[in-house]
């Protein structure tokens, strides 16, 4: 007997929309549940304590702060792994290993970044993935997760619009998962956040595709201050 095998082609947004899933998924292997960005000492200290306060130091930090260092990371990552511009790739590297303003910070872009770039590179092997992997041990630098992610995407061809978005979202679903188990904050209450950054998040990428490297920075001192309190917090669930 003849069986019947039916071929499925995927579409580029359904391909997109697959992998963006799987690497963005909080089961994807680079451990963001033990990271908060400074977020537990900012509850522990009383700062963030409801959904509103909640909501209020994310679309901060995303608006001013790290988020949207990343974002800017992220764009030009993506364009430059589309170009396969190792030169360019490498100034990134070193920029976004440097423009850290905490150890901790440091320390939950690189260590993400690693482990991400380690497991893209087995499972969804691609030539630009392996030159990235390469610049970043001859320059002696961890990856920056935004760089990584970024990178990657633009190897793979995905849309950038979907990527950045995609990426942005699941750094606010982290936060929010964690204030939700460290506040604590109901489900409802988290789900209510996300929901109200929706449009932040926009924001941030729509000028994130803006930018070029000498016109990123931050300023966002209540955040960094959280991120270096955190580090001697005598308590604590998170590594930052």
């Amino acid at each position: 007997m003849k069986v019947g095998i039916t071929t499925i082609f995927m579409t580029d947004s359904v391909r997109d929309i697959y992998r963006l899933s799987a690497w963005l998924s909080p089961a994807f292997p680079v451990g963001a549940y033990t990271y908060s960005s400074g977020l537990e000492f900012a509850i522990e200290e009383g700062l963030v304590a409801n959904a509103d306060l909640l909501q209020g130091w994310l679309a901060d930090l995303f608006r001013f702060g790290s988020g949207a260092i990343d974002a800017g990371f992220f764009c030009l990552a993506y364009r430059a792994a589309v170009r396969d511009d190792a030169k360019t790739l490498g100034e990134l590297l070193d920029w976004a290993d440097a423009l850290r303003s905490t150890a901790e910070l440091a320390l939950e872009s690189a260590s993400q970044g690693e482990a991400f770039l380690k497991t893209v590179r087995v499972a969804w092997p691609h030539d630009g993935i392996d030159m990235l992997a390469d610049l970043a041990i001859s320059r002696n630098r961890k990856p920056a997760y935004s760089v990584a992610v970024g990178a990657v995407c633009g190897c793979h061809s995905l849309s950038l619009d979907m990527s950045l978005t995609a990426f942005l979202h699941a750094v606010a679903a982290n936060l929010v998962s964690a204030a939700v188990r460290a506040i604590p904050l109901g489900q409802t209450d988290g789900q209510r956040v996300t929901a109200a950054l929706e449009a932040v998040l926009a924001e941030v990428a729509n000028k994130a595709k803006a930018m070029e490297l000498e016109t990123l920075g931050a300023a966002s001192p209540m955040t960094d201050w959280a991120s270096m309190q955190h580090e001697t917090q005598h308590t604590r669930l998170f590594r930052s």
